[in-house]
């Protein structure tokens, strides 16, 4: 079932949103090479609990960790341990998930470490703009996969390729809610769209094969090919008059 959020109810998620962006924004002054992963998680939990929210992926479904820290080819779901620290020349997703008073928020995104190769951060570019290709669709009457059509074009039309294993979610009272939003499909179809619907949209883009593969912690997913992979993710509402990115920040 798709929940329709009330005017309060987005105000609600866009609270725990603002706490999400903040944290995106640290981990993008702290990524560099040398950096303890461990270190990283440690100060973005810190954060969350300052501003009087929890850690949403701590605990969920047993994930022992306060974020997804996914380092070259790790499509998602990374879990930083004690010795991880980053070298250059690598790219880092950083996936951060918040409940504030009952409401979550949930964005991503994929930083270099130090220099990165061009290859690199091409994926990083096509990643990030394949998001905003979905999120122009975004629209109240119009249907949910013109979203993941418009991700995949650009995607495929790009030379990458998109993993078919993950998609993006509904969120609200829930960290995952109706409707799945997949990153590849045919325009037309899926659910109409309608004001108050409140979703993430999560490109998950790899420069090589779109076939995933999940490490024995049951949480890890890495590439088949052991090609790099970038993640970039808005939450976003629908409107009569189009979308509003609550997780909107000048970071990407």
């Amino acid at each position: 079932m798709i929940h329709i959020k009330s005017n309060e109810e987005i105000e609600k998620i866009r609270e725990s949103c603002r706490v999400v962006v903040e944290c995106l924004r640290l981990a993008s002054e702290m990524v560099r090479p040398g950096l303890k992963l461990k270190e990283l998680e440690l100060s973005i939990e810190n954060l969350i609990r300052s501003r009087g929210g929890k850690p949403a992926f701590k605990g969920y479904r047993g994930f022992p960790a306060s974020a997804c820290l996914s380092v070259d080819d790790v499509v998602v779901h990374g879990i930083p341990k004690k010795d991880d620290v980053l070298l250059d020349g690598q790219i880092i997703g950083v996936d951060v998930g918040v409940v504030k008073d009952a409401f979550y928020g949930d964005s991503a995104i994929t930083l270099p470490v130090g220099d990165i190769s061009p290859e690199k951060a091409r994926l990083l570019k096509v990643t990030k703009q394949s998001l905003y290709e979905g999120i122009h669709q975004v629209k109240s009457g119009q249907r949910l996969h013109d979203v993941s059509a418009a991700v995949q074009k650009h995607v495929e039309g790009n030379g990458f390729s998109i993993v078919r294993d993950l998609v993006g979610h509904g969120i609200g009272r829930e960290l995952h809610e109706e409707p799945q939003v997949p990153n590849f499909g045919k325009a037309g179809t899926g659910p109409r769209m309608k004001a108050g619907m409140v979703f993430c949209i999560e490109p998950m883009v790899n420069a090589g094969t779109f076939e995933v593969y999940t490490k024995e912690d049951r949480w890890t997913i890495c590439t088949r090919d052991g090609r790099p992979s970038a993640h970039f993710e808005h939450t976003v509402a629908v409107t009569d008059n189009g979308p509003e990115i609550l997780t909107q920040s000048d970071l990407f």
